[in-house]
């Protein structure tokens, strides 16, 4: 059997995050990049960047300048600069040749129609189709002057084993596998390679990623093998598929991060959501970022694929919204804001967000909800009522509103005292609380859907909250 050697648990920790840039940061690619950042940062360990750009012709500086402002959003910071595969292929060829001189590898001359025939051959007579090079063991005497490429020394018996984090040990028959090509007969590298290179050069010790590269992990191994060098902790971890069980795509909704960003969700809300797709810690669904820095290992790793829950999302995305610090909570705003293009807030308008963040990020899932709620604070008089709220405004409610204005002038402005002058004027007309709160709604926003008359009220202030009173006792009908 053929297996991981010199294997250790004890060498400082290294992970890395190796996208190709050929497109937007996938969530699913966004979640191996955070699982890699919490297991090197929990362990005082470092996360690596490497950008996997060997292929030119899809390879775009737009999706690598997306990468890494997707990974910024997330708040996932790494080590040092972010590496180019493409830049190391000089070094991907050496080891090449490095394996040719160790006789690990060899130079094989085979034309794509004689390797075709033989696999051709070999399924006529029901065996797997492995092509078997005849230049393995020639004599260097007997080479052609022509192309070649340089192939690695499969083994061609038993078994080779990977001992998996997550999958556990995994079975792979030395049969099934071919003497990999690891330089082309242009002399460039091949993926197979460049990968195990840059790993080893850059000491990473973890191997975190999907399980739709462990095919890849038996090739791979089989190059630490021929160069002698230390097998990484392989863990391989299943799939993101939608809320039906398949495979994520379009079809289920957002699958970038930019447009969870673009969403407004809050970056730590998708920290922890991301982070509990696929690993779990007892029964912890919210948490802080110190505590999933913590808890993170790959035991808590399951093997079946995660389900995207769009509820949980939100839910989670609530919580956080809640748990925010109010300071902290208007700067993600801003942010939010200059991201999405829409209009700053204004030098009066912060001040007046901040006072009423405390009843605005109550039940908001989203950024964009909070600001919903944060009209009445974002809206300029004259208002623009919405016909709902207009509707509130019969001739008895215009009356109230008329008694209650020049009653406000001299109250403390205090919620008490304003709870108390409200609850006096809906007795003297006897009504309920419900029946003037309506009106008061409409008149201070616009709306009939707002946060508390009185929350709005000590944060528009008293002569904001006569003036919109005011204005809204003489608007016209159906206006």
């Amino acid at each position: 059997m053929t297996g991981p050697t010199n294997l250790s648990d004890t060498r400082p920790v290294v992970t890395r995050f190796a996208p190709s840039p050929t497109g937007y940061l996938h969530i699913g690619g966004a979640r191996t990049a955070l699982f890699n950042w919490l297991y090197a940062r929990g362990r005082g360990g470092k996360f690596l960047l490497r950008i996997e750009d060997t292929d030119r012709e899809r390879s775009t500086p737009e999706a690598t300048a997306a990468i890494l402002q997707g990974l910024t959003w997330l708040g996932l910071d790494w080590d040092g600069e972010a590496i180019s595969q493409f830049e190391r292929a000089p070094r991907h060829a050496e080891v090449a040749h490095e394996m040719l001189a160790r006789d690990r590898a060899y130079k094989c001359f085979s034309t794509a129609a004689e390797i075709e025939a033989f696999r051709e051959a070999e399924k006529a007579e029901g065996r797997y189709p492995v092509f078997q090079s005849p230049w393995r063991d020639a004599d260097p005497a007997t080479h052609p002057d022509a192309p070649y490429v340089i192939r690695m020394k499969a083994p061609r018996e038993g078994e080779t084993l990977i001992e998996d984090a997550v999958q556990g040990t995994v079975r792979v028959k030395n049969a099934t596998l071919d003497d990999m090509i690891v330089l082309r007969s242009d002399g460039t590298p091949v993926y197979m390679l460049a990968v195990v290179v840059d790993d080893h050069d850059m000491g990473v010790t973890h191997v975190i990623r999907g399980d739709d590269h462990l095919n890849n992990a038996a090739r791979q191994q089989m190059v630490y093998n021929a160069m002698d060098w230390e097998v990484p902790v392989w863990a391989h971890i299943p799939l993101i598929h939608g809320p039906d069980g398949k495979k994520l795509s379009k079809r289920h909704g957002a699958v970038g991060l930019h447009e969870y960003a673009a969403l407004g969700y809050p970056a730590c809300a998708m920290r922890n959501y991301l982070s509990r797709l696929g690993w779990a810690h007892g029964d912890n669904e919210f948490f802080s970022d110190a505590q999933a820095l913590e808890w993170f290992d790959l035991k808590g790793i399951g093997k079946a694929p995660a389900r995207l829950d769009f509820k949980k999302l939100e839910n989670l995305s609530g919580q956080h919204i809640a748990a925010m610090e109010n300071e902290a909570l208007l700067r993600e705003i801003e942010a939010f804001l200059t991201a999405a293009e829409r209009p700053a807030l204004t030098a009066a308008q912060k001040p007046l967000l901040l006072a009423g963040m405390n009843s605005l990020k109550e039940r908001a899932k989203t950024y964009p909800e909070l600001l919903d709620k944060a009209a009445y604070i974002l809206s300029d008089r004259p208002l623009s009522p919405e016909p709902k709220a207009l509707a509130a405004l019969d001739t008895v409610s215009r009356g109230i509103l008329n008694q209650l204005t020049p009653r406000l002038e001299g109250v403390s402005w205090e919620r008490e005292a304003l709870e108390a002058l409200v609850a006096e004027i809906a007795a003297e007309h006897g009504l309920g609380m419900g029946k003037i709160a309506a009106p008061l709604r409409a008149a201070l926003a616009g709306r009939s859907v707002t946060p508390s008359v009185f929350d709005m009220m000590l944060v528009l202030g008293r002569q904001e909250t006569i003036a919109r009173l005011t204005e809204a006792a003489v608007w016209p009908e159906g206006a």
